[in-house]
């Protein structure tokens, strides 16, 4: 994998000229390095960069020493996220290779330490577990919310021949005629969001015979799980179909858990919209897939990160520090030497400056 460093020297400095002392590469290298070793606040990143100095010295300029903690609050406050998401998207084109059918995960989330009595921040991301990286993430508006901000999102990606999952919050028109529009395919989670459109599903699944169906069997971990995928083709009882893009089907995943040391069963039906032409087989596994984005993503940014505990709240520090904790996780996720966890490995980082350049260079 490329060093995504490279990618961000271009950035506009936001800082005024005069008042420099220290390069915009330097910061970011340091911050990149300090956050994939366990930093999560700018005195911790500002402590990493004092202790590991003569290191940093090796790469970096550091024409007036490590910056102080207040100078990488101040910098990444100020810096445009925007601009600082195109360099992201720019490094993403070049490391990710999205092979055709590839599944594309879209959800949202909030961070919950930057509320601080205003809207806490929310953004929405797209995530390729075949790739383990977030391949783009935008801020909803305080204002908005998802609806009008995922629109915004796919317009940046590069999704041809990609399937794009989201939940039923983006079950829009106009969001699955941008999708269609981008050479990709959709599955759209279906609930009472849409009109009739949950009931006119229902009755699809009730009066008309799957085209095809495909079952999953799982036991393990002191459980047995199992997924029916049934595709449903004839779209005679969905109101207004042609309004939907390239509609194609109607999935219904009935999935059951049975949990041994209690006895107790759960069953669960969830209903989704489809333009992709594909097997039950191939639509199961890429609804199942969606939840890479939770758990490969959301989980490790909570749990691993504590992304939920911060509490960066000055101008647009919590929105590029989100982008820089992703991109400190892709670069972990892509590091196959070692099989250890993301904790594992960020402290190996910590602790072997070696092992936390391979993770840079990878």
């Amino acid at each position: 994998m490329t060093n995504p460093i490279s990618y961000f020297s271009s950035l506009t400095d936001p800082r005024v000229e005069r008042t420099r002392e220290h390069l915009l590469e330097d910061i970011i290298f340091i911050t990149i390095s300090a956050v994939i070793c366990g930093a999560e606040t700018w005195d911790e990143i500002a402590d990493y960069g004092k202790s590991k100095e003569s290191w940093l010295g090796q790469y970096l300029q550091l024409p007036s020493g490590i910056p102080s903690h207040d100078t990488f609050n101040r910098f990444f406050s100020a810096l445009d996220p925007q601009e600082f998401e195109q360099a992201f998207l720019s490094w993403i084109k070049d490391v990710a290779v999205l092979t055709e059918g590839e599944v594309i995960s879209i959800d949202g989330k909030t961070l919950c330490g930057t509320k601080g009595g205003k809207r806490a921040v929310h953004i929405i991301s797209a995530w390729s577990s075949a790739n383990q990286l977030s391949l783009g993430q935008l801020k909803v508006d305080e204002k908005s919310n998802e609806i009008t901000a995922i629109p915004r999102l796919l317009e940046v990606l590069a999704l041809k021949g990609c399937i794009v999952t989201i939940d039923a919050m983006g079950c829009q028109r106009d969001i699955a005629e941008k999708i269609i529009a981008k050479e990709a395919d959709y599955i759209l989670a279906v609930k009472g969001n849409q009109g009739l459109l949950e009931e006119n599903v229902k009755d699809t699944v009730r009066f008309t015979q799957p085209s095809s169906e495909w079952t999953e069997e799982d036991v393990g971990h002191g459980r047995i799980e199992k997924r029916i995928c049934s595709v449903y083709q004839d779209l005679s009882l969905i109101e207004n179909a042609c309004a939907w893009k390239s509609l194609y089907a109607v999935v219904k995943i009935d999935s059951y858990r049975y949990i041994k040391c209690t006895a107790k069963e759960e069953w669960e039906t969830r209903y989704y919209i489809t333009s992709c032409q594909a097997s039950a087989q191939k639509l199961g596994k890429s609804i199942r897939s969606h939840w890479g984005i939770e758990n490969e993503l959301h989980y490790q940014l909570d749990v691993s990160f504590h992304e939920d505990d911060s509490r960066k709240r000055e101008g647009n520090a919590a929105q590029n520090f989100s982008m820089i904790n992703r991109i400190a996780l892709g670069l972990i996720k892509n590091e196959m030497s070692k099989k250890s966890s993301v904790k594992r490995k960020r402290l190996e980082a910590g602790w072997n400056n070696d092992y936390l350049l391979k993770i840079l260079k990878n």
